[in-house]
């Protein structure tokens, strides 16, 4: 979530209530976030000095408009271009696809290459377990969940192998020609 926020605010500063519509204007559809997880994120954020509020203005409920500091941009980038962690690879695949033009065009393909570099490890699990349910004789009274669950599987699989192959069409077209 804090990367997140910090990618949004390198695009421009914003407010609280700002950050609320970018989720929901389009970040939300790879990401979902609360309000209060947003807040929490924020105060985080502005703690450890990543960010820090650019202005404020006077009287009620004394809107603060927040900007990144150095340290944030560190603490982005190093997010950025690091290895992706964590069980959800779809969310951590498209926070970093969608903030790529952030950093410098050299960059972008090695963070694109560690994307796939993760999918790939993740399908070869994945085809792993296929390979050994395969070889499992299922009782009679299991088969048709099992059915079922086969089919979550061959759907993760599925899903995997698209994006692989999307992963590694978006790499070519960004590439640098070789000589």
């Amino acid at each position: 979530m804090a990367h997140v926020i910090l990618g949004l605010l390198l695009i421009t500063p914003q407010s609280f209530y700002d950050l609320i519509r970018g989720f929901e204007a389009g970040i939300a559809l790879f990401y979902s976030a609360s309000s209060g997880s947003i807040k929490r994120a924020l105060d985080t954020l502005l703690a450890g000095g990543s960010i820090e509020v650019a202005s404020a203005e006077a009287g009620g409920r004394g809107r603060k408009v927040y900007r990144v500091t150095d340290a944030g941009r560190q603490e982005f980038h190093a997010w950025m271009t690091a290895e992706l962690t964590g069980p959800d690879l779809e969310t951590a695949a498209l926070s970093r696809l969608y903030f790529l033009g952030l950093l410098p065009p050299a960059e972008r393909v090695p963070v694109l290459r560690r994307i796939t570099t993760r999918v790939e490890t993740d399908l070869a699990r994945l085809s792993a377990l296929d390979r050994h349910l395969r070889a499992l004789e299922v009782p009679e009274e299991h088969r048709d969940l099992a059915t079922h669950q086969r089919a979550t599987l061959d759907y993760g699989i599925a899903a995997h192998r698209f994006t692989l192959d999307w992963f590694r069409a978006h790499i070519a077209q960004h590439e640098p020609p070789s000589r």
